[in-house]
């Protein structure tokens, strides 16, 4: 294929895209647009106008993402499987498993997730004898990845916050945390970018390394970037300046986990000579959603100016159904997906969106009533259930013995008389002598405090990891796994269980199997670690799956990069969409994030958008009343048709700024007027943010929020036993202690 042929069925835009090659490029690409089209064939000229795959980087956020393009990328020039597609963090980790022994590490480091951090940080608050109450775990962990994020060590954290005794002992623990890591050769999450940039900083030869091989540097998603990711990439970039990021300033909806909208606006001020290029023409949706979106988005004010367009013909009117509670909501979603699929749609082609989670409980109860098949997205992941993380637990530990974290998970895995007593008497003895967990393990013998029963089953266990250590390294992973599984007797048990839950347990083991099977067929370095690694990295949206017949329910976040036929926004409310928080925020960022939300809520949508909301709902106990949302309001009357209780509202209503009547068997005046939300009135709390309460069941919690929920408080709490609870001021009887 010449290069005149990948320029084929490119709009002019696009082409211009593929065309440059040579300094910074900024591509803003719509929602829609074709920007994996562009980047895909923008390689493929690249390579064929002679630049070595071996120095072009693409970088994306999610594995189905580098998936794809590396797919579409082989598809058009027989080397694009040469070319390094990844994500982040998987591009960190490739870098480090080479490069992380200049630091004293070795690279069979374990990667942690939140949930090997979180016992870790519980581990070191009852060796600090630090109370959970007055530190939780899940604070500390939000603390150490927003350091890591701006790429704020400990010592530097502490020196921020060395007048604040409460936040010094949190720079305090960050620092024990990071020692913790190091000595399990472990990193967390956020260790991935933030020590790979730190090796960059303090290596010259190094990143020179890095810079040679990557002459040419794609990154996709750019406004999603924090400031760790930013200089990872400007470090890359410093020596050649071939730099292109594609991006959409109007879909940053992560800034509430360390993403900077300014990373894409400032672009051209970061990087000299910048070329900008608009991608607008939209080939996914109708004018009327285009129309919807760019009327809602421009209201905006950080954003750089643009505004999508087709040529598909303007399609349907939006459609905004007002019910008279959440259940009537529900039964007119689930109406209209049983006409849709009279009609030849598939239930496929649905999806629900909402704001938060809660939303989805009277759908489901009314897609459970009207026999309708759907599934949510965004549940449990595969890799966190109980059993999967159990056989991951052996699989971690046999390849890498040192990192405490999966030996303690495992040790007593099936039940083999080694319980949490024995395990800190070794914890103990490893920390007396300066040792690893295993190799105080080893050492049993000669720790008098542990009985001569529970040291005959130590020596079993150690047999047993002697054993499956030994011929690792001769299995591919699938055959270790049932190695695993037979010589520790982990099916054995859950066979002789025989119940539906130890089945259901025992097919999702046979399915990790598969997914071992899988990964030795399609992957080069089919090792152990590469396979630890692969899973570790996995997101919940690479998991989604186009092929099931169902409605799809989901967050609006969660359905950011995808597409449907028919979408419905549930809760389309103040104080819901925009949130309590958006309203209370007075520099309106919060608020443009919910606006940027919303348009990516709308432009999923292919032919047909419905938006719904409900004029009174049931919210954590109480009825709450909420107006219809404001961004209802800055979609033009001309591209929306309005429903409420089965009357069709042809013009927009004069509460939302237009006059209009309801047309029906004799025509009268629309009594059709949004609820105003109660002031909180007549309620006295004595706490705040940040202070310790108790609560009459679920005991003792630090408060989190506290907002405005009609004529009352809704206060979330993180309770130390029950978790993270939302519960009104009212009747919660929060007592300060």
């Amino acid at each position: 294929m010449t290069n005149d042929d990948k320029l084929k069925g490119l709009n002019d835009m696009q082409q211009k895209a593929v065309l440059h090659t040579e300094g910074p490029l900024l591509l803003l690409a719509g929602a829609g647009s074709g920007k994996t089209r562009v980047l895909t064939h923008r390689i493929a000229y690249l390579i064929e106008k002679g630049i070595r795959p071996f120095n072009i980087l693409a970088i994306t956020f999610t594995n189905k993402a580098a998936r794809e393009m590396k797919e579409r990328v082989s598809a058009i020039t027989p080397r694009g499987d040469e070319v390094w597609v990844s994500t982040f963090h998987s591009t960190c980790v490739r870098i480090l498993r080479r490069e992380i022994d200049k630091t004293g590490m070795n690279s069979k480091f374990s990667i942690y997730d939140t949930k090997d951090s979180e016992r870790l940080l519980k581990d070191i608050l009852r060796e600090l004898n630090v109370s959970e109450k007055l530190y939780p775990p899940r604070m500390l962990m939000g603390i150490i990845g927003g350091c890591k994020d701006k790429l704020t060590s400990p010592e530097e954290y502490m020196k921020t916050v060395e007048k604040d005794f409460r936040m010094r002992k949190a720079a305090e623990i960050y620092a024990v945390y990071q020692s913790r890591l190091k000595e399990n050769n472990a990193l967390d999450f956020d260790d991935l970018i933030y020590k790979t940039v730190e090796l960059f900083k303090e290596r010259n030869d190094i990143l020179d390394k890095y810079q040679e091989r990557f002459r040419y540097i794609m990154v996709d998603e750019y406004q999603d970037t924090n400031y760790a990711q930013y200089q990872l990439v400007k470090l890359l970039a410093d020596k050649y300046h071939n730099l292109c990021v594609v991006g959409d300033d109007d879909q940053s909806i992560y800034g509430w986990r360390g993403a900077d909208i300014n990373n894409i606006l400032d672009f051209e001020k970061d990087f000299k000579d910048t070329t900008v290029i608009k991608l607008e023409q939209n080939y996914r949706s109708t004018s009327h959603i285009l129309d919807s979106a760019n009327a809602v988005i421009k209201q905006n004010k950080a954003r750089k100016s643009k505004s999508l367009w087709t040529d598909a013909g303007d399609g349907d009117k939006l459609r905004f159904y007002h019910a008279e509670g959440d259940r009537e909501e529900a039964m007119y979603i689930c109406r209209t997906i049983k006409e849709g699929v009279k009609n030849g749609k598939s239930y496929k082609d649905f999806a629900v969106l909402y704001r938060n989670n809660a939303l989805s409980r009277a759908v489901e109860e009314q897609l459970v009533k009207n026999n309708i098949p759907y599934r949510i997205f965004s549940g449990t992941r595969f890799y966190d259930r109980l059993e999967i993380m159990d056989i991951l637990g052996y699989l971690r530990f046999i390849n890498n013995p040192d990192d405490e974290m999966p030996l303690k998970r495992i040790i007593n895995v099936p039940k083999r008389a080694i319980g949490d007593t024995t395990v800190s008497k070794v914890n103990d003895f490893a920390h007396e002598n300066g040792i690893s967990l295993y190799k105080a393990l080893c050492r049993y013998n000669e720790i008098d405090s542990i009985s001569q029963r529970t040291k005959n089953a130590v020596g079993k266990f150690l047999e047993l990891a002697y054993s499956l250590m030994n011929i690792a390294s001769e299995l591919p992973v699938s055959s270790l796994i049932e190695e695993i599984l037979e010589t520790t007797g982990y099916r054995a048990e859950l066979e002789a269980q025989n119940t539906a839950e130890a089945q259901s347990r025992l097919e999702n083991l046979e399915e990790l199997e598969n997914k071992a099977l899988d990964f030795e067929k399609n992957t080069e370095d089919a090792s152990l670690s590469q396979f630890l690694e692969e899973v570790a990295l996995v997101a919940d949206v690479d998991n989604f799956t186009e092929g099931d017949d169902t409605v799809v329910l989901m967050t609006l976040h969660s359905s950011k990069g995808l597409e449907f036929d028919t979408v419905f926004i549930a809760g389309f409310e103040e104080s819901i969409f925009p949130g309590y928080r958006a309203l209370q925020d007075p520099t309106f960022r919060e608020m443009e994030e919910e606006r940027r939300l919303c348009y990516v809520g709308i432009t999923r949508a292919k032919k047909n958008l419905y938006l719904t909301a409900a004029k009174n709902r049931l919210q954590h106990g109480q009825r709450v009343f909420n107006m219809p949302s404001r961004f209802l309001k800055e979609i033009p009357n001309t591209l929306i048709e309005r429903e409420e209780e089965g009357l069709t509202i042809r013009k927009a209503d004069s509460a939302f700024g237009f006059e209009s009547t309801v047309h029906y068997r004799n025509p009268v005046k629309n009594t059709f007027k949004p609820y105003k939300m109660p002031e909180p009135k007549n309620v006295d709390i004595d706490y705040t943010v940040g202070d310790m309460v108790k609560h009459i069941k679920f005991g003792i919690g630090a408060v989190k929020d506290i907002a405005p929920a009609g004529a009352d408080y809704e206060v979330t709490v993180e309770f130390k036993n029950a978790g993270t609870k939302k519960l009104m001021s009212r009747f919660a009887n929060l007592k300060k202690i």
